[in-house]
């Protein structure tokens, strides 16, 4: 990684591109520290650890809700805006139509995005503050207020997550997420380490517990970048043929299918989804239902482990429904005078190539239900408490991954060697 950071620093472009992203992180972590006027902070650590269900926007934005900045949703109602039209354009002819117009069309469900991003972002705010009991003055104005700036906070994360997109290195909204996560791990490890050598922590628990997490820690990593570097070839025979007086085809290729295709984003549209009824609950704080959602439903219930797990084998093969298409696949093949070895041409084809994809996302959705109980399962037998969420480092490091995979893209488009 320190090479091919070293070799893409001497190309003026690509020096360019990462000073850009460095410094619109830069500026996100800034603004992650300017205050929200008219909030009243003593509630708010309190109300956070009573609503587990907000621990993971907290790890998503750096700790930022726990302070209640102006980037305290961070980039969240962004993610929840792109899962409501993502859903939309299955459900409404007109948006299909527009995703299937290229680049314009896109464009166009894009911008409707961030409307309602904002909008949303609005709503998610003021059941926040009142949720949280946040509004010091109790006030209309002051909810206001506090709405506005937050909403605010959300639509400048999406614009420098875009920017960094256009202009920078690797997914702007995905390295977003990725500073927040870091810098909560960071802050963890901080405090461990400081409580550890003031003597604040028991000798015996507090150290095993901390050499447990960093144990587990590895051995997570590990398990993330094999996980997401496996892939399931499919191997592919072309034919030859004559076109002209040349002898083009009888080459042998194969279609890569990762083992976790759908990457980060079930985990992320699950957690987003699971706050939705402790959001809505929160404009009704006196209610039997946001009471027994409260007691019941917290990230250490398994009432919240099993619905959790199942969306994720939804949201899994939902993604991968709509992100891949073996009839495509086979006529493309089919099209191009190729085949797979011992599979006939056209339907067989297709539903050859749906079998493997369909225990391939059978496998992802089982290795992401898994990761994303690890924490509570490790509490609930050993009774170690990790301070960083499986799902939060299996982002991190995926998002970290993929900037690095385009990074090198970049360098060998420019022809460069000397990379990882």
């Amino acid at each position: 990684m320190r090479e091919t950071l070293k070799n893409a620093w001497k190309i003026p472009d690509l020096r360019k591109k990462i000073l850009y992203t460095v410094g619109m992180l830069l500026i996100y972590r800034l603004l992650c520290f300017v205050p929200v006027p008219g909030v009243d902070a003593s509630y708010i650590a309190t109300a956070l650890e009573k609503v587990s269900l907000l621990g993971f926007i907290n790890s998503m934005t750096g700790s930022n809700l726990s302070q209640y900045t102006v980037m305290a949703m961070g980039i969240t109602p962004y993610i929840n805006a792109s899962i409501i039209m993502q859903l939309l354009c299955v459900a409404i002819p007109k948006l299909e139509e527009l995703q299937k117009e290229g680049e314009e069309g896109r464009k166009k469900i894009a911008q409707i995005t961030r409307y309602v991003t904002v909008g949303l972002g609005f709503l998610q705010a003021i059941a926040l503050t009142i949720g949280l009991k946040a509004n010091a003055t109790n006030a209309f104005l002051g909810l206001i207020t506090i709405a506005l700036c937050l909403s605010a906070g959300t639509a400048i994360a999406m614009w420098i997550g875009e920017r960094i997109t256009e202009k920078g290195i690797g997914n702007g909204i995905s390295l977003l997420i990725f500073a927040g996560i870091i810098s909560n791990i960071a802050r963890s490890v901080e405090t461990s380490v400081a409580a550890v050598f003031s003597g604040q922590v028991a000798q015996v628990g507090g150290v095993g517990s901390m050499i447990a997490s960093v144990i587990v820690f590895v051995i997570l990593v590990v398990g993330i970048v094999i996980v997401d570097l496996g892939e399931r070839r499919i191997p592919i025979q072309y034919a030859k043929r004559m076109v002209g007086r040349k002898m083009y085809g009888g080459q042998s290729t194969h279609i890569p299918l990762k083992l976790n295709s759908s990457g980060v984003l079930p985990l992320i549209f699950a957690n987003a989804i699971m706050q939705f009824p402790g959001t809505i609950l929160a404009f009704f704080p006196n209610s039997r239902a946001n009471a027994w959602w409260s007691a019941n439903v917290t990230t250490m219930s398994w009432i919240y482990q099993v619905i959790f797990a199942l969306m994720i084998f939804g949201f899994t093969f939902f993604y991968s429904s709509i992100s891949f298409n073996p009839v495509e696949i086979s006529k493309n093949i089919q099209n191009n005078g190729g085949m797979i070895p011992g599979i006939r041409q056209g339907k067989p084809t297709s539903d050859f190539i749906k079998k493997i994809s369909s225990r391939i996302t059978c496998f992802g959705a089982i290795y992401l239900a898994i990761l994303a109980v690890i924490p509570t399962a490790i509490y609930a037998i050993a009774g170690v408490s990790l301070s960083f969420a499986a799902s939060s480092l299996m982002i991190a490091v995926s998002v970290a991954m993929e900037s690095m995979r385009q990074l090198e893209s970049e360098m060998l488009m420019r022809h460069y060697k000397g990379f990882l």
